[in-house]
């Protein structure tokens, strides 16, 4: 497969979550492989600083200040778009709590979040890429917690367990129309939902964290911003219902 593969030359892409984190990282690699790129969050400012990396560095964007679980404002700021030819559902909350100390307040709000709001996403993105004949692809954002499970991650962990389900069922439903659709499900990865206040207590996370990885590293945004890349682009033209794992060797499922 040539470099060209990767080229979004053209193409406009649909981010969420993208004012920063992973999301951020996502829509400047998009926009820098030549895609026009739609970033949406409901952290205004964030979404601003986003909009001008990506215009320093030579691109075009357009910021959608919204929350994902608002499915009228997905639909509206998707209809807004040009075209469509990607989607990258990267938003999310986190939200620790004990099993048995799980309210069900805590559970919806985690759901709501991270898998209604994929859900909505890639809903519209769907709908779009039919009524327009666009062999386009969409990517949703897992987590490494669907492979290793983890004290105090239920919401969260379920969450992201439900968008695989998601991913693969939309892959089949899909798939006949040339609409592909991957999941990505990063290791930890350094960015402001994994940063703690003490920076001490941070250190150590990031230390044991890297200990699990035999690259002996944690990720970084670009590292999952890539995965997202290649799955966006005509690189991965014969993947779909797969799910992605840039997670430092952490989990290796057959």
């Amino acid at each position: 497969m040539p470099v060209s593969a990767y080229d979004l030359t053209g193409r406009t892409a649909f981010v969420t979550g993208a004012a920063g984190g992973i999301g951020r990282a996502c829509a400047l690699l998009l926009a820098e492989a030549g895609a026009s790129v739609h970033c949406a969050d409901r952290d205004a400012a964030g979404l601003d600083e986003t909009a001008a990396l990506v215009e320093k560095r030579g691109g075009a964007a357009r910021v959608h200040r919204l929350d994902v679980t608002d499915r009228d404002r997905l639909r509206q700021a998707m209809a807004s778009c040009e075209r469509l030819d990607a989607l990258a559902a990267v938003a999310g909350i986190m939200h620790r709590s004990t099993v048995l100390e799980t309210r069900d307040e805590d559970l919806d709000r985690v759901l709501a979040v991270n898998f209604k709001g994929v859900l909505y996403a890639c809903q519209e993105a769907a709908r779009r890429m039919l009524a327009e004949g666009t062999a386009g692809s969409i990517v949703t954002m897992a987590s490494g917690a669907v492979d290793t499970g983890g004290p105090g991650l239920l919401c969260y962990g379920a969450a992201k367990a439900a968008v695989v389900q998601l991913t693969k069922t939309l892959a089949t439903e899909l798939g006949g129309h040339g609409i592909r659709v991957n999941a990505v499900a990063p290791g930890w990865t350094r960015t402001p939902m994994t940063t703690r206040d003490d920076a001490a207590a941070q250190t150590r996370t990031e230390a044991a964290m890297a200990r699990l990885s035999p690259l002996g590293r944690v990720g970084e945004p670009e590292d999952v911003a890539h995965a997202v890349l290649y799955l966006a682009s005509d690189a991965s033209c014969f993947t779909t219902g797969q799910i992605l794992r840039p997670n430092g060797g952490v989990a290796m499922p057959w």
